[in-house]
């Protein structure tokens, strides 16, 4: 048994405001379960569904400080296409960001409340991810974090490198989650974060220990009995949550 990755978690000062400017910039509606908690997912989507990672949007009142880890790389289909998305995504409140990249192909921004993106130039491996064309973690070790999320997940792992790992869901549909080599070192809880399910019928308590047998570990400081879900953190510390199944 596995889990799958069906969402990324994204606290925000104001769920509400950052919650319409990611569903304007994705072009999906908004859902919310309740005061300070807003849902994004495609328009007629059911919900899990590989197709789609969809966005859970937390208020947390502390404000955002450093570059996150994880982040999310928009697709496009042609330099026209990337210019637009870019020119639209200013318009809806975006920035461009300067987190160290030189001169590349792509376009670095940061949504209203300064939460890291890329506007990717067009590249045919995401022609049919949708709008989001990958999850990306900054990592230490892309090949230790590959073998602990390909055998976490049901994700396929495609290519692993010392600098770089994809893997995709094993139903080849929806995008891709990459890890990406990077020397700095993570300060703090991560303000943007991966949330995970076991499929419908399996027993969290059993998936949370064999996760824990793959090299997850419980963060310190968690009151488990405040919560309905199981908050774990990877081989590099990055925590993530073990959702019910559905």
């Amino acid at each position: 048994m596995a889990t799958r990755l069906v969402q990324i978690n994204m606290k925000a000062v104001d769920d509400s405001a950052l919650g319409r400017f990611w569903a304007a910039a994705l072009g999906w509606g908004i859902d919310s379960e309740g005061p300070g908690v807003t849902n994004l997912e495609p328009l007629g989507f059911s919900y899990p569904d590989p197709a789609a990672v969809c966005v859970d949007l937390i208020a947390r009142p502390e404000p955002k400080t450093g570059k996150n880890r994880v982040h999310l790389d928009l697709a496009t289909t042609s330099a026209a296409h990337q210019a637009e998305l870019v020119a639209r995504l200013k318009d809806l409140g975006a920035t461009l960001a300067d987190v160290g990249q030189g001169d590349v192909p792509w376009t670095v921004m940061a949504d209203p409340e300064g939460n890291e993106f890329c506007v990717l130039e067009p590249r045919p491996v995401y022609g049919d991810t949708g709008p989001v064309a990958a999850v990306v973690v900054d990592c230490a070790d892309p090949r230790e974090m590959a073998r602990f999320w390909s055998a976490a997940t049901d994700w396929t792992l495609h290519a692993v490198t010392d600098e770089q790992a994809t893997l995709r869901s094993s139903h080849g549909v929806g995008p891709y989650l990459e890890f990406l080599r990077n020397p700095d070192p993570k300060t703090g809880w991560n303000r943007v974060h991966l949330d995970v399910a076991p499929y419908s019928g399996a027993d969290p308590r059993a998936e949370a220990d064999r996760l824990r047998a793959l090299g997850a570990t419980d963060p310190a400081g968690m009151d488990p009995s405040a919560i309905s879900w199981t908050v774990l953190a990877d081989p590099e510390n990055n925590e993530f949550c073990l959702l019910s199944p559905r």
